[in-house]
């Protein structure tokens, strides 16, 4: 059974936003520690997701709280195209398989519509294959290397 979420909008710099992504990144690099000497998501050729991306006015990160704490995070981005990325999703390892990362997308897609988008995007690595059956099973389909991640290995988008 999954628990209340309360999903709300925080910077990714300072307190619950930047610790969550702050989680996220560290599993990330343990995760793809022998790819490249090790993954940096804030590399200059990795896509950018900072505070100006996953920020007002064409981005946002949402932290998602159960019980007063924060469990999970994700934001997204706006795209030259018009089009959003959503990035940084991460649900803490003790929230983990009760169906948060669900949750945490729904949450996503639908501050995404909030911001006027009508298609959404994403990317995941090789070993992160849960996030990819995710996406799949949520209407993402698999379209080419939109935004030039040299580490991702699956692309998908989704029309809002």
């Amino acid at each position: 059974m999954v628990a209340e979420l309360e999903f709300r909008p925080v910077p990714i710099d300072i307190g619950d936003g930047a610790a969550l992504v702050a989680a996220m990144e560290a599993e990330m690099a343990e995760l793809y520690a022998d790819v490249r000497g090790g993954l940096d998501l804030n590399a200059p050729d990795m896509p950018k997701a900072g505070p100006a991306e996953l920020g007002p006015p064409h981005g946002v990160y949402l932290a998602g709280y159960r019980d007063g704490r924060p469990v999970c995070g994700g934001g997204l981005k706006r795209l030259p195209d018009g089009a959003c990325e959503i990035k940084r999703m991460y649900v803490a390892p003790e929230a983990r398989r009760r169906g948060l990362a669900r949750i945490l997308l729904q949450a996503l897609e639908d501050a995404a519509r909030g911001l006027g988008y009508t298609v959404a995007r994403l990317d995941t690595g090789s070993r992160q294959p849960h996030a990819e059956r995710l996406y799949a099973s949520q209407g993402y389909r698999a379209i080419g290397n939109f935004n030039d991640n040299p580490v991702a290995h699956y692309f998908g988008e989704k029309r809002l």
